[in-house]
């Protein structure tokens, strides 16, 4: 009966984990974001692989948008190969840090503008 009791508070206390949203670290991000600043932190780049695309600047985003966008690179959902290598090397947390550095920012602006 202790151990059935011990897995069920177990389970449940993994359960409760599984369900809490990870919080994004503004000061954590500065040094996630230094592989974004090449493409994204350059108002009007166009990348030319795969194709010629033109590189949003991801100030002002919302954070979910940005978490989102990220998960489907890395689900493959988003067919972009440099951001799904990008991508696919990230942690949750490293994610939502990102994300939130983003949000915090004026639209439109080079990463080194804040709101």
């Amino acid at each position: 009966m202790k151990k059935l009791l011990t897995m069920v508070v177990l389970g449940a206390t993994a359960m409760a984990a599984q369900g809490q949203e990870v919080k994004g670290n503004v000061d954590a991000a500065k040094g996630k974001v230094a592989m974004c600043i090449g493409c994204h932190g350059i108002p009007g780049y166009r990348a030319s692989f795969p194709e010629v695309y033109e590189v949003p600047m991801l100030g002002g985003q919302s954070a979910k948008y940005i978490e989102n966008a990220l998960k489907d690179y890395q689900k493959g959902n988003r067919k972009h190969p440099t951001m799904r290598s990008i991508a696919a090397t990230l942690n949750d947390q490293d994610i939502a840090d990102v994300a939130a550095y983003y949000a915090q920012q004026k639209s439109g602006t080079p990463d080194n503008k804040q709101k």
